[in-house]
């Protein structure tokens, strides 16, 4: 607590509440005991102004366009860390020494098969089946075949427990992938890295052999560490509210999933291709689509540009641009869609109105089209932001399970429906 008070007037009574300062000279104030002194509740819709925790694992500043993980800033972990080197970060709290992230690695490499009866559970789903409601599924799936990592409480079955995520996580999404395909499915190759072995699964067939691009690999690897955590979200919440209750981790997890399934949040790149879809079928014609998007009478909105959050560029967009345009570059794609989207790309970072609004391309933007060249069905980009998430996933829940202070997560209402009545005999209604 910094010693400071906030002071706040209700009924003519005056209420001090503490206040306290994060290490980024981030303020708050206290409001945990408002209601026992006064009676009033705050209220804030979508929490977008209430602070649910204290974290030290992500710090972002959406003014300046600044993204952190335990101190580190993005874009050098995408320039010099593995995807694993940032999850081990993430989840226990320092970057891993040459012979920890080895045994990390190997540790990982030694779950990534899934059980065969789990076969038969991916048997069950059409093929028209949404990846994410299988990998959902599957995920939860988990706490019925590893009944000896359950308790969140025992630090050892957590820790197998997310060894088994972070390992099974890939295996289960390539499995969605190729149940729509018709195709059989590939086992792990532990020679591979994790997102090359990740890539093999996804394109690998028995009839031809897969050779792992290495500029593939290095650009899924940068889009699974700027995915890897993004502070108190939505599907992060859902993690840790569901965690709150003891569930166990591959419950919460399922949960987080779910969440990120959202249009409003993990689906906003699957959004980007469908607009751009819709530009190309209705003719192409990018200056007539933006003049829309101006309009205040109308209804379109173009998808990928701007942030909740971030107000100024989009760090993680800076970012995966620099491996959209190699990918591009290198695969010489020429994709109507692709086209349009660089077309979108140019006007909006010269035009005035987005200037002015600061409609930046966000990394959902660049993420979608980038998914695309690299041959990712649309319903697969939900997925791939699932993968990169794990680790933050894991990381929030462990540091809330960890807290002395936690509690199981209960906010509090206004309630506006009726008051007391009595009910009318049915035959009287």
């Amino acid at each position: 607590m910094s010693g400071k008070k906030a002071k706040i007037e209700l009924e003519g009574k005056t209420y001090e509440l503490p206040t306290f300062e994060g290490s980024e000279g981030e303020k708050a104030v206290d409001i945990s005991s408002l209601r026992n002194q006064s009676g009033y509740i705050t209220y804030d819709n979508g929490y977008g102004n209430t602070g649910s925790t204290k974290s030290s694992i992500t710090f972002l500043d959406g003014e300046k366009g600044i993204l952190r993980y335990r101190g580190y800033n993005i874009d050098e972990l995408c320039e010099k860390a593995s995807f694993l080197e940032v999850a081990y970060l993430l989840i226990n709290k320092a970057l891993p020494t040459k012979t920890q992230l080895d045994a990390f690695e190997k540790n990982i490499k030694e779950h990534t098969m899934i059980n065969e009866d789990y076969k038969h559970y991916f048997d069950v789903w059409p093929r028209s089946a949404h990846p994410m409601g299988i990998l959902a599924s599957a995920i939860s799936g988990l706490a019925a075949f590893y009944d000896d990592c359950l308790n969140p409480n025992d630090q050892k079955q957590a820790h197998i427990a997310t060894i088994r995520l972070l390992a099974k996580m890939p295996t289960f999404a390539a499995y969605a992938y190729k149940k729509s395909m018709g195709q059989p499915f590939i086992y792990p190759k532990n020679k591979l890295g994790y997102c090359g072995n990740f890539l093999n699964m996804m394109y690998s067939c028995p009839t031809d052999e897969y050779k792992v691009d290495p500029d593939m690999e290095r650009a899924l690897n940068q889009l699974l560490i700027i995915h890897a955590d993004h502070e108190q979200n939505c599907s992060t919440s859902a993690v840790k509210v569901i965690g709150s209750s003891q569930a166990n981790l591959f419950a919460a997890v399922a949960g987080g999933i779910n969440a990120l399934w959202g249009p409003l949040h993990g689906g906003a790149n699957q959004a980007v291709l469908e607009m751009l879809e819709e530009i190309h079928v209705n003719g192409g014609d990018v200056t007539k689509y933006v003049a829309r998007a101006k309009d205040k009478n109308d209804s379109f909105k173009l998808m990928g540009f701007g942030h909740r959050v971030y107000k100024n560029f989009d760090p993680r967009a800076t970012i995966i641009k620099r491996s959209c345009d190699i990918i591009l570059n290198k695969m010489g794609i020429h994709d109507p869609l692709l086209d349009i989207a660089k077309k979108l790309e140019e006007i909006a970072l010269k035009d005035s109105y987005f200037i002015e609004k600061k409609l930046y391309p966000n990394v959902d933007f660049y993420s979608g089209i980038i998914y695309k060249a690299m041959g990712f069905p649309v319903n697969m980009f939900t997925v791939l932001f699932s993968l990169g998430r794990l680790p933050g996933w894991i990381a929030q829940w462990k540091e809330m399970i960890e807290d002395p202070e936690s509690k199981i997560a209960r906010p509090r209402q206004i309630y506006t429906g009726e008051k007391q009545r009595n009910i009318v005999p049915i035959m009287e209604r």
